[in-house]
């Protein structure tokens, strides 16, 4: 038996099930801002991602219905919101090549990052063909493993790990190139 998730906003869900416009619009203010980065990182484009977001928290108080309150409501909203970004990419006709090479395991790399150098890595990663940018996207700040990506997008585990390998490569030329210009 599924244990329920004790949610800290669980008074303003009850409220939306009943219809309340201010709950939707109090849910709405909590989760503005890091719904929309996410459809950002996926979808590449502000407008496109204002956009995919309105559809995802509509579609979320249309279904709330559905929550049942095993996760958190921000946790079952980031899944609707990832849906609504990849439904959007689906329409934009983005393909997500089905890679089937060897990938070695890589050991992770510590670094800090300066708010300098954030910025560029962000602008970096919203220039990255989409399909890299997603993979990259859903694995590294979202926390998906290959085997939910792949999933996800319905392509292999060895795709999934070939494009986060080849979107960081890509990254990690894309950056080099930019810090070489730097310079001169």
């Amino acid at each position: 038996m599924e244990t329920q998730y004790q949610n800290i906003h669980q008074d303003l869900v009850e409220r939306c099930r009943k219809g309340d416009t201010k709950a939707q619009f109090e849910l709405y203010k909590i989760y503005y801002k890091p719904m929309y980065n996410i459809c950002l990182r996926m979808v590449g484009s502000q407008v496109e991602a204002e956009d995919v977001m309105q559809e995802a928290f509509l579609n979320a108080f249309t279904k709330i219905d559905t929550y049942q309150g095993v996760v958190s409501f921000g946790a079952w909203l980031k899944k609707i919101v990832i849906n609504r970004s990849l439904d959007h990419l689906k329409k934009r006709k983005v393909k997500f090549e089905e890679l089937n090479e060897k990938i070695p395991d890589e050991e992770p790399v510590s670094i800090e990052i300066s708010e300098i150098q954030m910025e560029k890595l962000k602008n970096a990663i919203q220039q990255l063909p989409d399909g890299y940018r997603v993979v990259l996207s859903l694995y590294l700040l979202e926390g998906y493993d290959h085997e939910e990506i792949a999933q996800i997008l319905g392509i292999t585990n060895v795709s999934s790990r070939s494009q986060y390998m080849r979107a960081k490569l890509k990254l990690r030329e894309m950056l080099h190139r930019e810090e070489l210009f730097e310079y001169h």
